[in-house]
């Protein structure tokens, strides 16, 4: 298919994230000020797409990330082989006090008209300290990657962190791979490291190298200091503020290829419209929209990301790779975790029209 490149057919590995390993503390739909137990779900943006391209759609994917070797380490290994996917770890030692520590996300559910509350530990998080040169990339590629994958969540733990997500990404192009970068702008954690300045800055860098663009109108503001348009969209479902933001990012960077993003109106907590859209080579493609009752909505978007990617690896027309995409992101609220539960046929069945309401 004609996504302006073209995808290797085949190495030791479809897909290889960089990004930081987490543990999701999640006590349901209890505020955490009454929680009296909670589960726990690993977690990481970067991760999560790798996992579900495993886990659901059979591919072969590794991560590259910061590893401690304590038990919470040893549960988030486990988790990791659970989903299939291949580490490549970089190990350190806990002082049984201090850390270095595997970061942990606070998250509650919420319900009905209460949101959701998200708030972190990353206090002397191991994968801050990872740096360029701390991994042997030539090795690491040395049996092929077709895709290779970070975000802006892993960019923003330190400066040290931005700059290996560009020497992964160099190392990535160098072996032939297609580059993806999820703009996931969290501003608690680039507040830390230089505010907003800093991430225009350093973002703009990292970029430079990227292929396939995730992020939504508030990323590409954010992110990249895109100036929204003139026109306002009619809802959060209406593609034209994303699509009316396309020509300035591409000016900015004219090696993009693609730049997609998930569409969400939230009505309550269990209940958003959800649709996804895509700038591909110059053309723009544009999903159904649900009506989703959600169980827990952390995710999501990286659920989306990976049917998409999935599609892409595929060779699936451009609007199939938006709707397969459409369609993980939609199943994977309905599922506890930030993993995906489903299985490929399932999300075929739905990009299809199969098992919900679809307003088209």
């Amino acid at each position: 298919m004609n996504y302006g490149f073209d995808i290797r057919p085949s190495g030791g590995l479809d897909f290889l994230a960089l990004g930081a390993l987490v543990n999701r503390l999640d006590p349901g739909i209890i505020p955490w000020r009454k929680a009296t137990h909670c589960q726990i779900h690993v977690s990481g943006g970067e991760f999560n797409a790798a996992a579900n391209l495993s886990d659901c759609f059979r591919l072969q994917t590794g991560v590259v990330s910061a590893m401690v070797d304590y038990p919470l380490g040893d549960l988030i290994a486990e988790r990791v082989r659970a989903m299939g996917v291949k580490p490549f770890y970089k190990h350190f030692q806990h002082d049984g006090v201090n850390g270095p520590n595997m970061a942990t996300v606070y998250s509650d559910r919420g319900h009905g008209v209460r949101g959701p509350v998200v708030f972190y530990n990353r206090s002397n998080e191991a994968a801050g300290r990872l740096k360029p040169g701390d991994f042997d990339w030539n090795q690491i590629f040395s049996g092929g990657v077709r895709w290779f994958h970070s975000g802006g969540i892993f960019a923003a733990l330190s400066p040290t962190t931005a700059e290996l997500t560009i020497e992964g990404m160099q190392a990535a192009k160098a072996a032939g791979a297609i580059v993806s970068f999820d703009l996931n702008y969290r501003e608690k954690l680039w507040n830390v490291h230089g505010g907003h300045a800093r991430a225009l800055e350093v973002i703009g860098r990292i970029v430079k190298h990227v292929d396939v663009l995730v992020g939504n109108e508030e990323d590409l503001q954010k992110g990249l200091g895109i100036p929204g348009p003139e026109v306002a969209a009619k809802s959060k479902l209406d593609p034209s503020t994303f699509f009316g933001m396309i020509d300035r990012v591409v000016a900015q960077h004219p090696q993009i290829k693609v730049v997609a993003t998930t569409l969400r109106e939230v009505v309550s907590t269990n209940r958003h419209g959800w649709g996804a859209v895509a700038w591909m080579n110059g053309k723009t493609f544009v999903s159904p929209t649900v009506e989703l009752d959600v169980l827990d909505r952390v995710g999501g978007g990286d659920g989306f990301a990976a049917g998409f990617i999935y599609g892409l690896l595929k060779g699936e027309t451009s609007e199939e790779a938006v709707k397969l995409g459409w369609a993980h992101g939609a199943l994977l609220t309905t599922f506890p975790g930030d993993t995906t539960m489903a299985t490929v046929e399932q999300v075929r069945a739905f990009a299809k029209g199969g098992s919900a309401r679809i307003q088209r």
